[in-house]
């Protein structure tokens, strides 16, 4: 194997996180706490920024041990259950789909447009049409590498569908989109939730966690008390207040869900770093686009409104080239770069072709092409330019090499 000369990410960790963690462990207090209350504060102020100005609500941040833990209480505070479905797209990660199936409830998708990633608002009307029994009760758009999807419409969509008996949620899969000022919807709205991942490659981590937001009260009291055992009172209530910690109700079948003070501290630390991170990513996304733009055999990632650029999707020209994508980005590797692909569509995966078995590529080519065409390159805020101009290189030299 190959010396890794570029990793894929490095997270930008400092003496601040190394400090706040030690301060944690030497408290004693090391589950969910101070931390991740002041973490939580710390999420929604960063993300609330549209409220005040707009006269919303303000948004209600809940930590969580993954985006995965927080798309399942969404889901389920919004009514997702047997009998149900959701409406999301094949091209993300496995778990935005398989959180429904946690619930029984099964799972349309919409392909994605044709020369983004962002889910086809048409495919999804197309689905809510044919949803005659009413089966549907959330859209779930993935903001895919950072770029939003098209929430407006989406947004519209929900409303028009929606009847007084049932309504149809958006719980938006945001884990790639932090620090975007749209990231949580068009104008600031969030739909009904929005979830975030500080999975160790985003944008800003806590090794593991994710946090779940909303500006619906009803929605956050559900999310608190199933993301704990279905408890009505949180482990920092009962062990803080005067009042006996054994006293307690369990009033729904809950999880266990909740993000530990050791997490919560580094993320306190990150949140405050991240339109640092943001602005240092886009940085050597800059270098990247100056670089790749007058190639023909590489197409630039899409880049809209908002987008936070967590992902360089670089995308080659198979009619330029005599290699496949996955010769291109084995000869990378060989190079020293870590690479990976965003993503591999879920209907490439066993458990789904069996499940729904007109589940295939031909059914969804925008999502496939995209596949088979992408390659996500090194993209992080401690990158430097000697490393970004190594990939460059690369890219170039192999693209030139093997030009058809």
């Amino acid at each position: 194997m190959a010396e890794i000369k570029v990793p894929f990410h490095r997270a930008a960790i400092t003496k601040d996180e190394e400090n706040a963690v030690l301060d944690v462990l030497r408290s004693g207090w090391l589950t969910t706490g101070h931390y991740a209350l002041e973490f939580e504060k710390k999420f929604s102020a960063a993300v609330s920024g549209y409220d005040e100005k707009k006269g919303r609500a303000p948004v209600i941040s809940l930590a969580v041990n993954s985006n995965t833990s927080g798309m399942i209480l969404a889901m389920e505070a919004c009514g997702v259950k047997e009998g149900t479905a959701v409406i999301t797209t094949p091209y993300t990660f496995v778990s935005t789909a398989a959180c429904a199936r946690h619930l029984n409830a099964d799972v349309f998708f919409a392909d994605i447009e044709k020369d983004t990633y962002s889910i086809d608002v048409d495919k999804i009307e197309e689905l809510l049409k044919k949803d005659t029994e009413g089966r549907i009760r959330a859209i779930v758009p993935v903001h895919i590498a950072g770029n939003i999807c098209n929430m407006k419409r989406i947004m519209e969509l929900a409303k028009k569908y929606s009847t007084p008996q049932k309504k149809i949620y958006v719980i938006e899969d945001a884990a790639h989109s932090f620090p975007s000022p749209t990231s949580l919807g068009y104008a600031g709205t969030i739909g009904d939730a929005g979830v975030f991942s500080f999975y160790v490659t985003k944008t800003i981590t806590t090794a593991e966690g994710g946090m779940v937001c909303t500006r619906d009260p009803e929605l956050a009291k559900r999310m608190t008390v199933m993301r704990m055992h279905g408890m009505d009172r949180t482990t920092w209530d009962r062990y803080t207040s005067p009042r006996a910690s054994w006293e307690y109700d369990i009033i729904a079948p809950g999880y266990k869900f909740n993000l530990p003070d050791v997490l919560a501290a580094i993320g306190c630390c990150q949140v405050d770093r991240a339109q640092l991170f943001y602005e240092q990513r886009k940085r050597i996304v800059e270098k990247y686009n100056k670089a790749f733009g007058e190639l023909d055999f590489i197409k630039l990632p899409p880049d809209g409104e908002g987008n936070a650029w967590h992902l360089y999707l670089m995308r080659i020209v198979p009619e330029k080239l005599k290699i496949t994508r996955e010769e291109f980005a084995k000869k990378m590797q060989e190079a020293g770069l870590g690479i990976s692909v965003h993503f591999i569509p879920i209907f490439h995966f066993t458990y789904w072709k069996e499940l729904y078995p007109d589940f295939t590529a031909q059914n969804f080519p925008n999502a496939e092409k995209q596949y088979c065409t992408t390659i996500s390159i090194p993209l992080f805020p401690d990158m430097t330019d000697e490393q970004a101009q190594l990939v460059i290189d690369t890219v170039i030299k192999i693209g030139k090499e093997n030009h058809a």
